[in-house]
């Protein structure tokens, strides 16, 4: 199998435009292979990874130097060590995991002896575009080659240095297994993210991966099929049937594991009949330094106190609005030490303050009450919603998924963590004897 030739030569910066015909050719060496060799380029690079981590830590620190360590996006930009190590394993997992390919989905013999076959295979050619996330480069490049198709990277500008880093070493790997850079493509202007949009016939598939502003502008802009992986406005739900030693780590847990990814926990909604537990339950965030807001002043605690929080206070009117509520607190996103509180006075009122301001992403309600767990689990419209559990574990590698392009909040072709199923297609397949149609 001879490997198809590159219009790259050393210095020169790639376009859509000029590598279209490449593009589409690399995806069909890809989708060529065998699940074996894809896997050995993942182990392959999984060493590299390893081998490399003070140049690509020395890149990230040129990211690093330019972003105020107080912007919520610092923590998705820095890479370390730790970080880079579970990287690699995250790739030794994708190229463990079964294909995605040739997967017969349904089969059937019609009644004049035609075979038919629904049959999974590679979209072709995926572009991700996304913002301060440079594992992001790994995630994507893992799951677009076990899943047969080429892709075209477009990070933000706060990541270009740990980003080039990346791709770079990943075009080594590629080189060295005698397959084209052109399976991982990196764009880095602005100029380019509009020709990906427009890219028909070169790109068969965009998802886009970062903030709320980011998705608007891929999906208004785009001539190209979309995906999108929103932004995450969390909700947990305290029932007044809540296990309070449950409630207490399931809330902090899901505020403040990371506070800036996407699943992080944005407003609890608490029962008016469990008031009486909710400095039990925000002590430990307040000790972690968490801003708590509400529409109404309850009385504070020593620890809130101590920590100097904003508790409770009402500033709700410099905070973004959303929707049709102007200068609201709840509907945000907040990415940070900020969380909102809504008290409610029953079920029903949690389940439409969820609907009015959730975004789709991921919701968990704490209670024993069965009926009240049935109740939400499936009146809830978002791609994953809990029971007695923190929405922190919203994340491909925690679903056994090896690694995830985004988290899909729309309901067409994939919902939530989307991994090496979700970014593949399929065709039907048609065998005959020479029969014809009447």
């Amino acid at each position: 199998m001879s490997t198809p030739q590159t219009p790259f030569t050393q210095g020169q910066r790639p376009s859509i435009q000029s590598t279209g015909p490449s593009l589409r050719a690399a995806s069909r060496y890809i989708a060529r292979l065998t699940d074996a060799a894809r896997s050995a380029i993942l182990l392959d690079l999984a060493y590299a990874t390893e081998s490399r981590i003070p140049a690509l830590l020395s890149a990230n620190a040129l990211d690093l130097a330019r972003m105020d360590k107080e912007d919520p996006r610092y923590d998705r930009l820095q890479l370390t060590e730790a970080r880079l190590r579970d990287i690699a394993a995250d790739l030794r997992k994708v190229a463990s995991l079964p294909s995605p390919l040739g997967r017969v989905l349904k089969h059937s013999v019609l009644p004049n002896g035609l075979e038919l076959s629904k049959v999974s295979v590679p979209f072709g050619v995926i572009g991700i575009i996304f913002e301060a996330r440079p594992n992001v480069c790994f995630d994507c490049f893992a799951l677009c080659l076990k899943a047969g198709s080429a892709c075209v990277l477009k990070g933000g500008s706060d990541a270009k240095d740990s980003c080039t880093a990346i791709v770079a070493l990943i075009h080594e790997v590629l080189k060295r297994n005698d397959l084209p850079v052109e399976c991982a493509q990196l764009l880095t202007s602005h100029e380019d993210t509009d020709r990906l949009l427009q890219a028909r016939g070169v790109v068969d598939l965009i998802i886009p991966r970062g903030s709320s502003r980011l998705i608007n502008y891929v999906r208004e802009n785009a001539r190209v099929p979309v995906i999108e992986t929103g932004a995450g406005v969390v909700h947990c739900y305290v029932d007044r049937a809540a296990d309070l030693q449950k409630a207490i780590p399931i809330v902090v847990n899901a505020k403040t594991r990371r506070v800036s990814v996407c699943n992080a926990l944005d407003c609890l909604i608490i029962h008016r009949d469990r008031l009486a537990d909710l400095p039990k339950i925000l002590e430990p965030l307040y000790e972690k330094g968490v801003d708590v807001l509400m529409e109404d002043p309850l009385p504070t605690t020593p620890a809130c106190e101590e920590s100097g929080c904003a508790q409770f206070a009402d500033g709700h009117a410099s905070l973004p609005s959303r929707g049709d509520v102007e200068g609201s607190l709840f509907g945000t996103e907040f990415l940070s030490l900020r969380m909102a509180v809504k008290v409610v006075d029953s079920l029903d009122e949690a389940l439409e303050h969820i609907a009015r301001y959730g975004s789709g992403h991921s919701e968990s309600i704490v209670t024993e009450d069965e009926e009240a767990a049935r109740r939400f689990l499936t009146e809830v419209d978002a791609a994953c919603v809990y029971h007695n559990a923190p929405t922190s574990f919203t994340d491909g590698g925690q679903f056994g998924l090896g690694a995830e392009i985004g988290i899909s909040t729309q309901k067409l072709h994939a919902r939530g963590p989307m991994a090496l199923e979700e970014i593949t297609t399929y065709k039907w397949i048609i065998k005959g004897e020479g029969q014809t149609r009447p």
